[in-house]
Formats: C-alpha cells, sequence, structure tokens
C-alpha cells in the first residue's frame, strides 16, 4: 500500500470551510469541503464522498492544493490542439494572399480557399482542410469579398437612363 500525501501545514479544516463559503466556484469549494474532511482527521474515503469522485481524484486534488495552495483548485481552462500553422507559415500565407496569383505558375487567376489548401501543402506539406484555411484568412484580417454578378445582356446606358429618371423612393 502507498504512503499517504501529507497535507499543506498553513492551513486547517476550518481555514478551508470558511473560504469554501465565500467563494463563487462551486467546483473549487466542493474540492475545499473534501480537503477539509482530511484536515480534519476524516479518511480520504469520506472525502472522495463529499467530493463525489474517486479516490485517485482526490489524490490529486491533494497535489494540486500542496502546490499552489486554494488556487490550485481552480478549473482551468484546456489548451485544446496546437496550430498547424506556425507565425511564418501565416505571415508566408497572408503575403501570398496580398499578392495575388500568378497564373502562369500558380493556374488560377484569384485565390480561393479551395486553391489555397494545395498550395499550403506544397509549400509546407501542412494539410488543411477548406474550412480551417477560411479560420486562418480570418483570423490574419481577410474577408470574403466578391463582385456583385452582372448580367452579360446588361445594357449599362439602359441602367444610368433608368437612374437618372426614374422618381425618388421617398415621393
Amino acid at each position: 500500500m502507498g504512503r499517504s500525501i501529507a497535507l499543506r501545514e498553513d492551513f486547517d479544516g476550518r481555514d478551508l470551510r470558511r473560504l469554501a463559503k465565500v467563494l463563487r466556484d462551486a467546483g473549487q469549494s466542493r474540492r475545499l469541503l473534501a480537503l477539509a474532511e482530511i484536515y480534519e482527521g476524516g479518511r480520504r474515503t469520506d472525502a472522495a464522498r463529499i467530493g463525489a469522485v474517486g479516490l485517485q481524484v482526490v489524490r490529486d486534488w491533494l497535489l494540486r492544493f500542496n502546490a499552489d495552495g486554494p488556487d490550485g483548485l481552480i478549473d482551468g481552462k484546456a489548451p485544446g490542439k496546437p496550430p498547424k500553422l506556425n507565425d511564418s507559415q501565416r505571415r508566408a500565407l497572408a503575403r501570398i494572399v496580398e499578392s495575388g496569383p500568378i497564373p502562369a505558375i500558380h493556374g488560377v487567376v484569384r485565390w480561393r480557399r479551395k486553391d489555397l489548401a494545395p498550395w499550403l501543402f506544397e509549400e509546407f506539406r501542412i494539410s488543411l482542410e477548406e474550412s480551417s484555411v477560411g479560420r486562418e484568412l480570418r483570423a490574419l484580417g481577410f474577408r470574403k469579398i466578391s463582385a456583385r454578378p452582372r448580367h452579360k445582356g446588361q445594357n449599362e446606358f439602359a441602367v444610368a437612363d433608368f437612374k437618372k429618371t426614374s422618381p425618388p423612393s421617398w415621393a
């Protein structure tokens, strides 16, 4: 059987219960109450029952509490998956989008997400979906802007004449 983990000497059960009362974080308060039980001489099984967790989780709480005090019992944000592109690759992506494609080299006349994904793979050997390329472009400050399509049979002069002679919409 393993040795039990010693508790910090600068707290006692009464301090932890008082602190649990004033905190707004319910999870942190629950953890403090479970540890207060241990400070007051209770078994770790009782602390696990109070915290509604297993013994291993109580052990983890003890380690976090010993290392950082009550702040170690606050739920942290998970780090998440690291981004595929680093800063230099993002700068290269921004440069190529700003400069625009060279039709003879890139085979396109304007950049689309669909065209940038293979470019990223050829350049950096990083495979990104179209939606991920769009998120990266949006994070770099680019927005999707496209010209409004014009019908091939539309007469520019007729449109201009119509604009001049039509009554104002507010009248």
